[in-house]
């Protein structure tokens, strides 16, 4: 793959330059996790859209606070990172993503799941801890294709009914929210073995009252039971 990584202790904007490589397949402007670094970018270029060959992009830990509508015009984009930055939405077009598998969003100022995300049809793994989410829309059963679900510390106190079609799901971490009660038909996500692997899904740090944290410790077909 034709892969470019810039990096820098100051990092700021992205050189102009960049953006005629339109065969370039692999875009990372991302510290190394070990260096602790932060990069000081506040804004995607609009220019990114000429990138029509993108595959991965890697933008986290920056100061992002805008992505430019034009991200929508990368259709071969499959892997998305824009964990730890400063993001309190997104654009519309980003819905346009058809062959993103892969999106992480952890870390920012998301005060609800932007319903364009909903729109994902490929989407395998969606990361959307530690923001400021409150709400989940309906349309998240569209995500059919969902395995990975990671919802830690946000402030949802319920979650919709639909949440409940994503037979796929293997992993939904939900600890560190306001939940008191989760949908009726929770227990269909059979797929949720936390009876057998704890890390599948997880509840810690919610004021559970229906189902009791007990009933949930014993997995789907406890909550089955229960309601």
């Amino acid at each position: 793959k034709k892969k470019l990584k810039i990096s820098g202790r100051e990092l700021l904007s992205v050189p102009i330059q960049v953006f005629g490589l339109d065969q370039l397949q692999v875009l990372e402007m991302s510290p190394e996790r070990e260096s602790c670094l932060r990069y000081r970018m506040e804004l995607l270029p609009q220019e990114i859209g000429c990138l029509r060959n993108l595959t991965c992009l890697y933008v986290d830990s920056n100061n992002l606070k805008k992505i430019p509508a034009e991200i929508g015009t990368l259709s071969c984009l499959e892997r998305l990172t824009l964990s730890n930055n400063s993001l309190s939405s997104l654009p519309a077009e980003i819905g346009a993503l058809q062959r993103l598998h892969s999106l992480h969003l952890a870390n920012n100022s998301l005060r609800e799941l932007p319903a364009p995300l909903c729109q994902l049809r490929s989407l395998t793994f969606l990361d959307v801890s530690d923001n400021k989410i409150d709400t989940i829309p309906s349309s998240i059963r569209h995500l059919e294709k969902l395995e990975t679900l990671l919802l830690l510390f946000n402030s949802l106190e319920s979650l919709p009914k639909d949440i409940c079609l994503l037979r796929n799901l293997h992993t939904l971490w939900l600890g560190n929210n306001h939940l008191r009660s989760l949908p009726a038909a929770f227990g269909e996500l059979v797929n949720l073995d936390w009876g057998y692997n704890y890390c599948s899904c997880n509840f810690e740090g919610n004021p559970l009252e229906s189902p009791p944290p007990e009933v949930c410790s014993r997995g789907p077909e406890g909550i089955r039971d229960y309601f």
